[in-house]
This record gives structure tokens, sequence and C-alpha cells, in this order.
């Protein structure tokens, strides 16, 4: 099997973690009850919705037809009922008369039967749920319309961010891709984002004469042909995007102007490791809920832990669904400095601590400056047994058991439809 073609292996087949994001579609959902309508809005607070136009309307079944007598319908409709199922059927046949091909249906009801299921799903209704239902089940079932398996690839994006200024997130980044690179042999992709004062460069020896800038200036023309042009290879399966370090200009950047970069690099590679710099603004905490895993990576003490206290609620409300944030604290037991315990700084920050590193000013000098990593200049320090651990995690493969399911079987699961209620 060549790269290519295992790379396309891994893109087509994502391991654990972290949920992919819905395409560009349009939803228009029409509801009987007020309450209904709110939790079909909320459905946009979901990190995977962030590119679904959503609207929502009254009128149930019946609004629905009278809408789409005149009006194109949009990718997927939601519609609400407390009809029986001869009505439901009926109604549907009247709908299907003004809709147009290649829409989905969506419906919402309130009779909890087998029989209605399979009638719906014989009629073409791409699914049916029973009210009440929470706003993630309604995601999670608009993922499986539209993310199905012969859709468009993507890798996976893990964000890593320092709780302070020099916590130390852009070296484990980096080591943590390299650990991915060599031990499981998965492309990475480190984008350095960090465009004034980015190590990526630093950290592999490398200084190409194309990086991340030229990717974001050229962003309405780039495309995968370009951004394959525009990386550079650190080493066997290790790419790069790299920052500019050019302070004639300024990088004042809008809340989006990252994610088309991102999404190409997902397109083409299995892993994109997005190394964000120690500031605050609209597209850093865009590039953070959007991310499928996120590092924080924090020094033991005061100022860092209410820095990765506050990030870390953010993250919970932004990303209700996810799961928590991966919690690296660093630089532990610096001689003579006051620390907080780490078990006890993530127990203050109320997240699991994934793991710690000692600080060791000697072996990591030695990798910064000689433009290496800490593998490569000491293969057994304990410092690699915690980038192994977060390579492991991030490239799916700590709870791979979790996603094996039954093979040769293709029955619809018709008890967990009906348990949704």
């Amino acid at each position: 099997m060549t790269i290519d073609e295992k790379n396309k292996e891994i893109l087509q087949n994502p391991l654990s973690g972290g949920a992919r994001i819905i395409p560009r579609i349009t939803i228009q959902a029409f509801c009987e009850h007020s309450q209904t309508a709110q939790m079909i809005e909320s459905l946009t607070s979901d990190r995977r919705m962030s590119r679904v136009a959503l609207t929502t309307h009254n009128g149930g079944l019946e609004g629905a037809i009278e809408t789409y007598k005149s009006s194109p319908t949009p990718n997927l409709i939601i519609i609400e009922t407390s009809l029986m199922m001869e009505e439901i059927l009926a109604s549907l046949e009247r709908l299907a008369e003004v809709c147009d091909t290649g829409t989905h249906l969506m419906v919402l009801g309130h009779i909890n039967d087998v029989v209605l299921y399979r009638e719906l799903k014989n009629f073409g209704v791409s699914e049916y749920l029973v009210l009440p239902v929470r706003a993630q089940i309604i995601v999670d079932a608009i993922s499986e319309i539209f993310i199905a398996g012969d859709a468009e690839p993507i890798g996976r994006s893990v964000a890593f961010i320092s709780a302070k200024g020099g916590a130390g997130s852009s070296t484990i980044a980096h080591n943590s891709a390299w650990a991915v690179a060599k031990n499981i042999m998965q492309d990475v992709l480190i984008i350095d984002m960090d465009l004034a004062f980015g190590t990526a460069g630093l950290n592999f020896n490398q200084d190409p004469s194309t990086g991340i800038a030229d990717a974001l200036f050229a962003s309405e023309t780039l495309d995968d042909v370009m951004l394959d042009r525009i990386m550079s290879k650190a080493a066997n399966h290790v790419n790069l995007l790299t920052a500019s370090c050019n302070l004639d200009q300024t990088y004042d950047f809008t809340e989006r102007d990252f994610e088309n970069v991102v999404e190409l690099s997902q397109q083409s590679v299995p892993l994109v490791i997005l190394d964000i710099p120690h500031i605050w603004s609209a597209w850093v905490k865009y590039t953070l809920a959007m991310a499928d895993d996120i590092v924080i990576v924090a020094e033991p003490d005061l100022a860092n832990l209410r820095n990765a206290k506050n990030i870390i609620d953010l993250l919970k409300s932004l990303r209700p669904s996810e799961q928590e944030p991966i919690l690296i604290v660093n630089k532990v037991a610096i001689p003579k400095r006051p620390e907080i315990a780490p078990q006890e700084f993530a127990n203050s920050v109320e997240c699991k601590l994934f793991g710690e590193i000692a600080f060791d000013s000697s072996a990591f000098g030695v990798a910064a400056n000689n433009g290496q990593m800490i593998a490569e200049i000491a293969r057994n320090h304990k410092a690699n047994e915690v980038f192994n651990k977060i390579g492991n995690r991030i490239s799916g493969r700590l709870n791979n058991e979790s996603v094996k399911g039954p093979s040769g079987l293709n029955i619809p699961n018709i008890m967990k439809i009906l348990k949704r209620a």
C-alpha cells in the first residue's frame, strides 16, 4: 500500500474522538410548538453545525406543503407532527409532490411505534425521531444523513494552546506530531498560526520559502494542489506550514480567515496540528471551537491555573457534546519555585490530568538549539512517554476498541431509534 493510499484509508475511516463537521447545507424546520422551535434553533450552538444555514417556521406538515408550492426546497426539511400514522403518510404524499429531487426529510413525531418508523423509512423519510429529544441526537441524525461512507474524506484537527505565554504548547505540539509520524507512521501537518513569532521552522531546523502566510493571502484561490506546493517536508510523514516571522507587516485576522486552509488541509492529511499562539481574538476562539481535539498546556502556577480554568469553562460551553480538552502540566519541579501539584491543578480547573512533564532545561534546550525533537536526542527521555500518549489520543488510537462494531450484519437498529425519546 502506498503512502497516499494509506492516508486515504485513514481519512475515510476516522477513529475515535472528534465529530465530523456537517457540510454546507440548508435546513428548514416546520414546527407545531414553540418549545420544539427553540430546541431546533439551539442546534446551531453545536460546532458540527457551523457551516449549516438553519431557519425555523411554524405550521408543521401543512406549513411545509404551502411553503414549497412556490419556493424551492432546501437540502433537509425537518417536520414536527402530532398526526396519526395514516394522516402523516397522506400529508407526506402531498409534500412529495412539491419537493425538489435530492431533498431529505426528517420527521419529529410523538408516536413511539416501530410500525410507523418502518412505514416512514419505506416512504423515503431519512430519519424519524420521537419527541421529546435532545438537540445532540438531532445533530447526530443530520450527520448520519449527510456524512455517508462515500462522503469526501476528512482528517482530524487538533489545536494546541498554552494557558500562559511560554508554557510550552508549541514544543509539546511538535513533539507529539513527531510521535504520531514515527510510531504510527501517519502523515501529519503542523500549521504554525503565530505568523510573527512562530517556532515550527526553528524546532524542525527548516527555513522554507513558503508557509502559512502564502496560504492565507491566497485563500480565495487556494486549492489542494497549491496547498501541497506551499507545504514543506520536515521528515518522513511530517509536513509544515511555517510562520513567516516577518515584522514588516501586522497580522490582524478575522474570525474565519484560517478556516479554508484548515479545511483543505483536513482533506489531504489525516492529522492536522494547529499550533495556536497565546493570544485571544475572534479567530482563536473560533478555531478552538471548531477543532476535533484540544490540548491545553499549563505550568503549575496560579496565573496558569486561572487562565486554564477560563479556557476550559469556555470550551465546555462552546462544545457541550464534545470530550473535554487534554490537559498537560508542563515544566513541573523547577528548582526553588513554589508550585501547585499537577493533580491539584487538574482538580481546580475541573479537567482530567492527561500528563505531566518535568522541567529539564538541558534536554529541551539542546533539542531547541539543534532543531530536533526530544526523541531524536534522548530516546529514553521520560517526556517521550507523554508525547506518545498524546500522539495515540489525537490520532484516535487510545480508545480504538470503542469504535469497533460487529461486522457482516446490516440490520436497522430499531431499539436505538426508539430509545432516543
